[in-house]
């Protein structure tokens, strides 16, 4: 089974020891999860431990060793850019226009987040890839989330309205470790990825069939996609600002 295309250069950071502590949980967690990605991990460990075994790297002579040091360290020359005294004005000009450009426009970062909540929820239906804990018990769910990420999400019981709870895992949008709290709706599933960030209008969106729903609330930023209706996704989003107090 192939590993996951957008976890093979984590896998060797992981066995390098390359990663921070929020990535290298979120990896291992995956890790946990996937077969495709711990058979990689393996091979990876596997080739780092033939590599350091004794014999296998050969030692550059020492003679050769005193030669490569006794050379004289050779810099490259700076030479200072001057422009013509005809264009300096120009290049300042143009450089003026364009830092004038990148301040109107608007950060590109939130289209990639957008993307990223949809690919992380159809990454998720996966077999084996929806929840790091699997359980319908809020008491569960919300302790394990703590000492694996900086903040503590809500995590309401909501079966009684047609949404129970099935359970949370880490997840990474934009670069950043979030949680990822997992609700039922019929056959449905639906996401609500959760992480911190404050003063995020509400908005909602439609990407590929599904329903984006993005609101804050006591320094938190919530997005819940799923497949379901948007109307229904609607009802998810009052109940659980409702629930979490």
């Amino acid at each position: 089974m192939p590993a996951c295309t957008d976890q093979e250069l984590l896998l060797g950071g992981l066995v390098d020891g390359e990663l921070d502590a929020a990535n290298t949980a979120l990896v291992e967690a995956h890790v946990a999860r996937c077969d495709g990605c711990r058979e990689e991990l393996e091979r990876i460990q596997a080739v780092r431990a033939l590599l350091g075994r004794q014999g296998v790297r050969h030692e550059a002579p020492h003679a050769l060793k005193q030669r490569i040091a006794a050379l004289p360290e050779i810099l490259p020359a700076r030479r200072p850019l001057r422009l013509p005294g005809w264009l300096a004005p120009g290049v300042a000009g143009a450089l003026a226009a364009s830092l004038l450009i990148v301040t109107l426009l608007p950060p590109a970062s939130q289209s990639v987040v957008d993307q990223e909540i949809v690919s992380d929820h159809v990454r998720s239906l996966q077999p084996g890839h929806l929840t790091d804990v699997q359980t319908t018990n809020q008491h569960i769910v919300k302790p394990w989330f703590n000492g694996r990420i900086v903040f503590s999400p809500p995590v309401p019981e909501l079966a009684d309205a047609g949404f129970p709870l099935a359970g949370g895992r880490l997840d990474s949008l934009g670069g950043r470790t979030v949680a990822a709290i997992v609700y039922h709706r019929r056959l449905h599933t639906l996401n609500l990825f959760v992480w911190p960030e404050a003063d995020h209008s509400a908005r909602s969106f439609a990407k590929d069939g599904f329903t984006v729903r993005e609101w804050s609330r006591n320094g938190l930023r919530f997005a819940a996609v799923s497949d379901i209706p948007a109307s229904e996704l609607a009802q998810f989003q009052a109940l659980f600002v409702r629930r979490s107090g």
